[in-house]
């Protein structure tokens, strides 16, 4: 199971969630990438660092949407199908929508769910 963000997806989240929300980046040199924890200090966007998100931040983030609504009839759900993988849906009393594809990675699921969220503008950002 993936633990972060690849560079993509982070290139991605960076449009939509809060760049302070980044617990990661990845950095280069000539020949790979690296991934390090936001609060080593070294994050430096000038010298082409792209911030990332773990697994852990992206469920803070999304914790909110997959509770129930106090009373507005919607829930967002995250959970396994039968072949053990992730997937993320959208509930209704009168409609439910697959938000994304099936993965086996839950990053990819949230990522998908958090784009979903943006683009149904579910996300106050």
């Amino acid at each position: 199971m993936k633990a972060y963000t690849d560079i993509e997806q982070s290139k991605k989240l960076a449009e939509i969630l809060p760049l302070e929300s980044a617990d990661m980046y990845w950095w280069s040199t000539s020949l790979r990438y690296y991934i390090e924890p936001m609060d080593d200090g070294d994050f430096n966007e000038k010298e082409g660092h792209i911030r990332a998100w773990s697994l852990g931040a992206l469920s803070e983030f999304i914790l909110p949407y997959i509770a129930d609504d106090d009373g507005n009839n919607y829930k967002f759900y995250l959970s396994k199908d039968g072949l053990n993988r992730w997937i993320a849906y959208y509930k209704s009393d009168d409609v439910s929508i697959h938000i994304c594809e099936e993965s086996y990675n839950m990053i990819d699921v949230i990522l998908e769910m958090v784009c979903w969220l943006k683009k149904e503008e579910y996300v106050w950002l």
